[in-house]
């Protein structure tokens, strides 16, 4: 599918056009634009410390490009995390349910969404009743991926939120919000630096260069989620690879990059 197709698919879309920003003297990002539609998956990759991050905090509007212009009708942004940044004090369900007390829901209704929830990304009702602590690393994803749900968001940004896990677990979480994400058409955006996750996980891949970030390459993958499988993920690296403008941004050298 061609950028162009899958443009004219949609009626909304989060636009991002000339984009640049800069922390005091330091530019981070220099003229970023791209297109992504409404109810698809973008991934952002690009080399560490190239400004992904920053991007992600300018599209959820948590900061305003210096330059440029950011444009959607999304209106309930919700974030995940590499770390999924849980208050220790507070149990599962309780940390699901937190961002809700920000909506008019009396205390029954958001435990009744938290409890849904907890269902929903694969915990029981007494995985519910732990605290942080007693969660294993991707027991917390989950919560935290619930937590981003509760709030019904149209909007989900996604923060390296596989990095710190195994490649089974991984791969299993990965499978699981590509589902959810799917089933509420939500839009969303994934920031990683792993080409191979991107690959199975974006509708759309942007890659960026080093800092300043600019847009080095745009690659659309029409395949569906479901039929991606590891020979067509390592076809489409090896494939994307190719490109000497992915490569050289991506600093990769002739060797495949390893999953996680």
């Amino acid at each position: 599918m061609t950028a162009a197709a899958m443009d004219a698919t949609s009626h909304d879309a989060l636009v991002v056009e000339a984009v640049s920003h800069a922390y005091g003297a330091e530019p981070v990002l220099d003229g970023v634009s791209f297109v992504l539609p409404a109810g698809r998956i973008g991934g952002l990759i690009g080399p560490s410390g190239c400004g992904k991050s920053t991007l992600l905090a300018l599209l959820g509007g948590l900061v305003q490009p210096e330059r440029g212009r950011i444009a959607h009708p999304f209106r309930r942004p919700a974030y995940a995390f590499q770390d999924p940044c849980l208050l220790p004090w507070r149990t599962a369900r309780d940390n699901i349910a937190f961002g809700l007390t920000a909506l008019p829901l009396s205390r029954a209704e958001r435990i009744a969404r938290a409890e849904r929830l907890l269902a929903v990304v694969g915990l029981s009702p007494e995985d519910g009743e732990k605290y942080p602590h007693a969660l294993s690393g991707g027991m917390r994803q989950r919560v935290a991926l619930a937590r981003a749900l509760a709030v019904e968001p149209d909007l989900l940004l996604l923060d390296e939120p596989f990095g710190a896990l195994d490649v089974g677990l991984s791969r299993h979480l990965q499978a699981l919000v590509r589902r959810l994400i799917d089933a509420r058409r939500l839009t969303t955006v994934l920031v990683t630096h792993d080409l191979a996750e991107v690959v199975r996980m974006a509708d759309r891949i942007i890659v960026l260069s080093p800092r300043p970030a600019r847009v080095a390459a745009r690659h659309d993958i029409a395949l569906p989620f479901s039929v991606r499988d590891d020979g067509f993920v390592q076809a489409e690296v090896a494939r994307l690879l190719a490109d000497p403008a992915i490569a050289r941004a991506l600093a990769y050298d002739d060797a495949m990059p390893r999953e996680r």
